[in-house]
């Protein structure tokens, strides 16, 4: 488990190398409750990186999940994002096995939905939480680290709120999907 200090530190060095000169790494962003395709996370992926982020009713889960599963084939990404809510979608994706590859849970609330409260086996899954989300339980996120492929799933422990808003201002989500897709999928940003 690492946990990243207030300022400064951050446990995942910047991939060495220029990333100017290469295609980009395609991100799947699945919003939560309160986001959207025009949200500050859907924002910072799209300038960073080739970036999806379907809108969806929130209200209809199951609804989520059948976009987002055709919109995996449709789009073909190298990583899966899903926040909150969208972390609970995420997690009913790899179990439909409509996504077994790379996958980071922002503050997932599996234990919010009807969805399996465990991992499948053999799918890379890092989850970053805040120390101070005061939405979704940490302990969830705990529950849920303890669960898959041990070598595969990396808990994350920020100090930082639910939506993360430090973690995002400093860009260090973005340095964690390179990471994720070099060491997952991508070994450079092709």
């Amino acid at each position: 488990m690492y946990v990243l200090p207030a300022i400064h530190a951050f446990p995942f060095p910047l991939l060495s190398g220029s990333f100017d000169n290469m295609a980009r790494i395609r991100v799947q962003f699945i919003h939560g409750l309160e986001g959207s395709p025009q949200g500050t996370k859907a924002r910072l992926f799209a300038e960073h990186f080739d970036a999806c982020t379907p809108a969806m009713d929130t209200s209809d889960f199951q609804g989520c999940v059948e976009l987002h599963a055709r919109k995996l084939s449709e789009f073909q990404p190298d990583v899966l994002v899903g926040s909150s809510f969208g972390g609970a979608v995420a997690v009913a994706l790899l179990h439909r096995k409509a996504w077994a590859g790379p996958t980071l849970l922002l503050a997932p609330a599996v234990f919010h939905y009807d969805v399996p409260r465990f991992l499948p086996e053999g799918v890379p899954v890092w989850i970053v939480h805040g120390l101070r989300d005061t939405v979704v339980r940490i302990e969830d996120s705990r529950a849920l680290a303890q669960t898959g492929t041990p070598a595969l799933v990396r808990l994350i422990e920020v100090d930082d709120d639910h939506a993360l808003s430090a973690t995002v201002a400093r860009s260090e989500l973005v340095a964690i999907v390179r990471k994720l897709a070099a060491q997952h999928g991508k070994t450079n940003e092709t």
